[in-house]
């Protein structure tokens, strides 16, 4: 997806001025995770309707709030179409939000994507109004599929969630972005600062993390990190990189032999 250099994140009918989503699993507490998504800048926050008391409060809902950080529920730890799409529909209803981040994992193992399951959820959220950001694997032609469903932006994992390992294939995800009339969003595997650049100089549209940051050994400093990584992979991305070259090539000009 062809973008401008100031031009805003724009996924649905929503326009966001960071390209740092952050998630909010991990955090020792809501005080250290509050001083985390203040550094990192971001405007979107993945909250796990599974995992939170929307009706009695955990705090958390409270927080982004106050922040101002508009919430993007997710649909983690659902196995089946079925369960990701009930899961979705309870969180519209709780959080009067027609976003939602579709997570549909194989095995608890690998919590890698079940494309079958994944896409079946996904046509059928698309068809009852959401706004749908895929978790899915890095394969281009899962990412079509999933954009000619009506998803709203595709996220590619450079890794396993959680793992740290960064991207592991960084040309499928140049290739999902060159086919992309979509936002693409790297989900997954951030481990560090440079990995986030990488994902943006790649073309991504932005990157979602949690663990990277929110298990980290000072949260807010690595969150300092990340926004910083994004912005610098961005804007490399739209400085024009030079061409890769075999030999040695001077930067100052040959002396004149006259």
């Amino acid at each position: 997806m062809s973008e401008q250099a100031d031009a805003p994140l724009i996924i649905g009918d929503e326009k966001f001025d960071s390209r740092l989503i952050m998630g909010t699993g991990g955090a020792a507490n809501l005080e250290i995770l509050e001083r985390a998504l203040v550094a990192s800048g971001t405007e979107l926050t993945t909250v796990a309707l599974r995992r939170v008391d929307v009706t009695g409060g955990t705090g958390l809902l409270d927080l982004l709030r106050r922040l101002g950080i508009r919430v993007l529920p997710n649909t983690a730890g659902c196995r089946t179409a079925a369960e990701a799409v009930l899961t979705a529909r309870l969180a519209r209803e709780a959080l009067e939000t027609d976003l939602v981040k579709l997570e549909v994992v194989a095995d608890e193992r690998t919590l890698l994507p079940d494309p079958v399951e994944l896409l079946d959820a996904a046509e059928q959220l698309v068809d009852d109004g959401f706004t749908v950001l895929p978790y899915t694997n890095d394969d281009p032609v899962l990412s079509r599929k999933l954009e000619q469903a009506g998803c709203a932006a595709v996220m590619p994992l450079g890794s396993p969630i959680g793992t740290g390992l960064g991207i592991r294939n960084p040309h499928n995800i140049e290739m999902i972005v060159a086919e992309a009339g979509v936002p693409v969003v790297l989900d997954a595997g951030i481990g560090t600062a440079s990995e986030a650049a990488l994902a943006m100089e790649l073309g991504c549209s932005a990157v979602l993390l949690a663990t990277a940051v929110t298990r980290a050994a000072d949260p807010e400093r690595m969150a300092t990190a990340m926004r910083r990584g994004v912005e610098a992979g961005w804007a490399a991305r739209h400085a024009g990189r030079i061409p890769r070259r075999y030999w040695a090539h001077a930067s100052s000009p040959e002396p004149d032999p006259a």
